[in-house]
């Protein structure tokens, strides 16, 4: 039986299948090799998969999951796939708002021009949790603060891919991208097209490059260490921190590894102290350093912010990042790329309310049935409120946190986001799906082809964060085919 005989698209959009019932261009030659297809041979394959997931150890961790914490990343064999043109615009979209990011980083914590100008509140910057004093007055090396961004996009009903949200401190997910595709060639090399799936491995080589041109002034290329910072094995994403150090060439460390002697950072290795220049740091802002943040940390470095403004290493993504990827700051970027760019954003937001504006918090609280409330702070899917499903005491209890602290709200409209072919264990459904796509900036910025496909957990749900259930797909960037 054809398994795609009982394929339906839901209401929206859904990426293979057009409203007439056929194929749209970039899942036809997919849809072909894959129409032999039965159940038995599919679920052999996706065994095979997932085999393959759990011998290399592909996890990441629940917390607060009464059940066990560490988890193998759910991974579909049906990719998404994505038309050249199509991915090109989204590519010069991406630059576009990330270089915008990075110039209102540069910013606040500089001439602070937004602030005089009247375009962001001097509030929602100074009183913002991640907004770092000790960073004013002082210019990362090229005026790069978010050197790796990973910017989560949704297909609305009409099709067209806006932006959910933006991470900017130490986003994760791209070890499972290359991953992904690994799997996918090992397992089912036969479905892809020969030659025109864009690939994805050249990763590791393009951060490693924007990681030795972060160098501090007077080192020279071939002389730069660069280290991977972690905070341990109990870490969510610590999969990804060794599969990238591994995948580099370079060393994964943590606090205790280093040390700072007169302002430079070392690195504690069997034949002494050698000098550290670049930090990739997946460690947040508050656990760096106990001298100048959380004092109880023990997963930091002492003196490596003096170490950092000294400019004697260079640390990645800068100190003070995460003030850009607030949710409430997410509502002003299209405001930010035509005042620091003088252009037009090329992909657009999703529709979204802020406690900050008091007519966006009375129709949140009018209309909280209609919206999807989001801490403004949040990540992962916690604390979201899905109003068209939450009970009636969800729903009370949601509004009298909005009343109380409608700064630290955000809501946007229920998103009816695209969906994409999944194997349900009998046939392929529809489900809901998004992508994140990550963007390098060092000289330059460069998009890795594709990004993260996060797909829901089953057919009713909205949320795609693995630590909801989700899981994932590889996500095929189609190369334009020459002219004939």
């Amino acid at each position: 039986m054809d398994l795609f005989s009982g394929y339906r698209a839901r209401s929206g959009y859904d990426e293979m299948i057009a409203p007439d019932g056929t194929v749209r261009s970039p899942y036809r030659d997919f849809r072909e090799r894959i129409q032999d297809w039965d159940a038995t041979a599919f679920l052999q394959r996706q065994e095979i998969a997932d085999l393959d997931t759990l011998n290399s150890g592909i996890t990441f961790t629940v917390y607060n999951d009464d059940a066990g914490t560490e988890r193998i990343f759910p991974f579909s064999l049906i990719p998404r796939i994505i038309a050249p043109d199509e991915w090109a615009q989204l590519e010069r979209g991406l630059v576009q708002r990330v270089t915008a990011l990075n110039r209102f980083l540069v910013d606040i914590y500089g001439p602070q021009d937004c602030i005089s100008d009247g375009l962001i509140p001097a509030d929602m910057v100074f009183d913002h949790a991640a907004y770092r004093l000790r960073m004013a007055g002082f210019r990362p090396p090229q005026g790069v603060y978010s050197h790796i961004a990973g910017i989560d996009l949704i297909r609305d009903s009409e099709g067209v891919f806006r932006v959910l949200e933006d991470n900017l401190r130490t986003p994760s997910g791209v070890s499972y991208v290359l991953e992904n595709r690994r799997t996918m060639l090992d397992t089912v090399p036969d479905l892809f097209p020969l030659g025109r799936v864009e690939p994805v491995s050249g990763y590791p080589e393009r951060l490693l490059e924007m990681l030795v041109a972060m160098r501090p002034e007077g080192v020279a290329p071939d002389e730069t260490r660069a280290v991977i910072l972690t905070p341990g094995a109990a870490n969510s994403a610590y999969f990804e921190h060794s599969f990238l150090a591994r995948q580099m060439g370079i060393e994964l460390v943590e606090g205790r590894d280093l040390v700072v002697h007169r302002q430079r950072v070392y690195l504690r290795a069997t034949t002494g102290l050698e000098r550290v220049h670049v930090i990739y740091r997946r460690v947040d802002d508050d656990y760096l350093d106990p001298l100048v943040f959380s004092p109880e940390s023990m997963l930091g470095v002492s003196g490596l912010v003096n170490s950092y403004l000294a400019g004697n290493v260079t640390i990645v993504n800068a100190i003070g990042t995460g003030v850009a990827d607030d949710k409430t700051t997410y509502c002003f970027v299209p405001a930010m790329i035509r005042y620091y760019l003088g252009e037009e954003p090329i992909i657009p937001n999703v529709e979204t309310f802020t406690g900050w504006r008091e007519e966006d918090c009375a129709y949140m609280l009018d209309h909280l049935e209609e919206l999807v409330l989001k801490p403004a702070e949040g990540s992962g899917g916690y604390g979201i409120v899905v109003g068209a499903q939450a009970s009636a005491e969800t729903l009370a209890t949601a509004r009298d946190r909005l009343r109380r602290e409608p700064r630290k709200w955000i809501a946007q409209p229920l998103q009816d986001f695209s969906t994409i072919p999944t194997f349900d264990g009998a046939q392929f459904e529809p489900r809901r799906a998004d992508l994140r796509p990550f963007v390098i900036t060092g000289d330059g910025s460069w998009v890795l082809p594709g990004g993260l496909t996060r797909v829901a957990a089953n057919a009713e749900s909205y949320i795609v964060n693995s630590s909801q259930g989700g899981g994932s797909k590889d996500s095929w960037v189609l190369r334009k085919q020459p002219e004939s």
